[in-house]
C-alpha cells in the first residue's frame, strides 16, 4: 500500500536577526539625529510596549490619595498597589460580587479597625470576614473605651513589665486593658444565649451586640469592628477559635461547666455556603486577603470544600487580591501565589488575570486601598449575609444531596485504602 504522506508541520516563525536589526536601528537613530527629526517613538507595534507611558505629573501636596496612587504609583510594589486598587474598585466592587476579607497581623491594635475596616463594612465593600481571634480581642478594647497608645519600640521590655505596660511593637497599653477585656468576655459568655454549640460567626455576632451596647452606654460612637459587623449583618469567622484570649476565656469557663463551644464544622460549611450562594445566584466571589496565615487558607479552602469534598460542580474564586510581605519560597506565604492556588481549585484558572499580589505591609496598603475605594466607587447595599445563613446552608445541603453525598473520588486512593485497614 502506498505510504501516506505525513502532514507537514507548521513552519516555525523566523527568529529575529538581532544583530542585523540592531544595526539598522542604530543607523536609523543616527540619521534622525543628523536630520533633526525629533520623533523618538519606536517599536509602536510591540505588544510589550502598549502600557501607559511613564510620565507622571509633579506632586504638589494638593493631590488626593486616590490621585496620588493613579498618577505616581507607576512601578515596583507601588504599581502593584495601584493594580490592587484598580482590581478592587473596577471589578470586585461590581454589584454581583460577594467579597470575603481575611485579617492577620496586629491590625486592630494599630487602629485600622476604626480607620479602614469599619468604613469598608459600612460602605458595603466587605460582605464577610475571617480574622485571627487576636484581632477581634484587641478590637474590643476600643469598644470598651480602653486606651491604646503610640510608643517607642526601642523601650526596654523589662522596664515596661515593671511599669505594667504591655507592648505590641510600637503600641503600648496598660496591663489592666487585658484584664478588663477578659472580664467583659467572661461576663458576656455566661449569658443564656451562649450555652450551646455555635459557629464562630454566631459567637462574634452575639459578642458584637454586647460591645455595641457598651459603646452606646459610654457614648463612644462606632469604635469596634465586632460592633460594626453586628450592625451591618457581616458574619465574622475565625479559623482557630482557641488561638486568642477570647478562646482562652471560653476554655476557662468550660472548666466551670459553661456550655459555650465554637463548632469548627459549622464554620467550614457556612463559609462554603457563602461562596456557593454567590456563584449560584449568578454572581462572583472575590477575596481580599490582608496577610496570610490560617485565615487566608480558610477563605480559599471554601472552593476545595465545595468541589473536592462535597462533590459539587463549581469553579474557584473569581477575584484574588492579597496584601502580604511574605514570600512563597520560604514557606511563609500561606497558600503561596494565585497561580499555585489554581492547582488546588481555589481560584478559577480562567480568572487568573483577575489576581493581584501586592508585596507591602498591610498597615500601609489597607488605609490607601480604603481611601481609593471610597474616592472611586459609590457605597454598595449591605448584603447582610449573617441574616441569610439558614438560606445559604439549605442551598449547600441541597446541592450536596444532588451530588449523591459523594466527594470527588480517586481510583488510586480507593485501591490503596484496603492496605491500610
Amino acid at each position: 500500500m502506498p505510504k501516506k504522506d505525513k502532514p507537514k508541520a507548521d513552519k516555525a516563525p523566523a527568529k529575529r536577526d538581532h544583530a542585523t536589526a540592531n544595526a539598522k536601528q542604530k543607523r536609523a537613530a543616527e540619521e534622525r539625529e543628523r536630520s533633526g527629526k525629533l520623533d523618538r517613538a519606536t517599536h509602536k507595534s510591540s505588544k510589550f510596549l502598549r502600557g501607559d507611558r511613564i510620565e507622571p505629573k509633579k506632586i504638589t501636596g494638593a493631590e488626593s490619595a486616590a490621585d496620588l496612587i493613579d498618577n505616581a504609583f507607576l512601578a515596583y510594589n507601588a504599581a502593584r498597589l495601584r493594580e490592587a486598587c484598580g482590581l478592587y474598585t473596577k471589578k470586585m466592587l461590581e454589584p454581583d460580587v460577594t467579597i470575603g476579607m481575611t485579617l492577620t497581623g496586629a491590625l486592630t491594635p494599630a487602629g485600622l479597625g476604626m480607620a479602614a475596616l469599619i468604613p469598608l463594612i459600612e460602605s458595603g465593600f466587605v460582605d464577610w470576614i475571617i480574622s485571627t481571634g487576636a484581632n477581634l480581642y484587641h478590637d474590643t478594647h476600643f469598644g470598651l473605651g480602653l486606651a491604646m497608645h503610640r510608643g517607642n519600640p526601642q523601650e526596654s521590655d523589662v522596664v515596661l513589665r515593671e511599669e505594667g505596660v504591655v507592648r505590641i511593637y510600637d503600641i503600648f497599653f496598660d496591663y489592666d486593658v487585658l484584664l478588663s477585656t477578659d472580664a467583659f468576655f467572661r461576663q458576656v459568655i455566661q449569658g443564656p444565649e451562649f450555652q450551646r454549640p455555635m459557629s464562630s460567626a454566631e459567637f462574634h455576632y452575639l459578642c458584637g451586640k454586647y460591645v455595641r451596647e457598651r459603646e452606646r452606654a459610654l457614648g463612644l460612637g462606632q469604635k469596634s469592628l465586632l460592633s460594626a459587623a453586628y450592625s451591618a449583618g457581616v458574619p465574622i469567622y475565625t479559623s482557630s477559635p482557641g488561638d486568642s484570649s477570647i478562646g482562652m476565656n471560653v476554655a476557662a469557663l468550660a472548666l466551670e461547666g459553661n456550655k459555650c463551644t465554637i463548632d469548627p464544622n459549622l464554620d467550614v460549611n457556612e463559609t462554603a455556603s457563602i461562596v456557593l450562594t454567590a456563584k449560584r445566584s449568578g454572581g462572583k466571589s472575590g477575596v481580599l486577603i490582608c496577610g496570610g496565615g490560617s485565615p487566608k487558607n480558610f477563605a480559599l479552602q471554601t472552593e476545595p470544600q465545595i468541589q473536592e469534598v462535597l462533590g459539587i460542580d463549581e469553579k474557584g474564586h473569581d477575584f484574588f487580591l492579597q496584601i502580604t510581605d511574605a514570600r512563597p519560597d520560604t514557606g511563609g506565604l500561606s497558600g503561596a501565589t494565585p497561580a499555585e492556588a489554581v492547582s488546588w481549585g481555589k481560584i478559577d484558572p480562567d480568572r487568573l488575570p483577575d489576581a493581584v499580589v501586592c508585596y507591602l505591609d498591610s498597615t500601609v496598603a489597607l488605609p490607601l486601598l480604603t481611601a481609593y475605594a471610597h474616592a472611586r466607587h459609590a457605597p454598595r447595599p449591605l448584603r447582610r449575609l449573617y441574616d441569610r445563613r439558614t438560606e445559604m446552608m439549605d442551598l449547600l445541603r441541597s446541592e450536596f444531596e444532588q451530588a449523591g453525598h459523594r466527594p470527588a473520588k480517586s481510583k488510586r486512593t480507593d485501591d490503596k485504602l484496603p492496605m491500610h485497614r
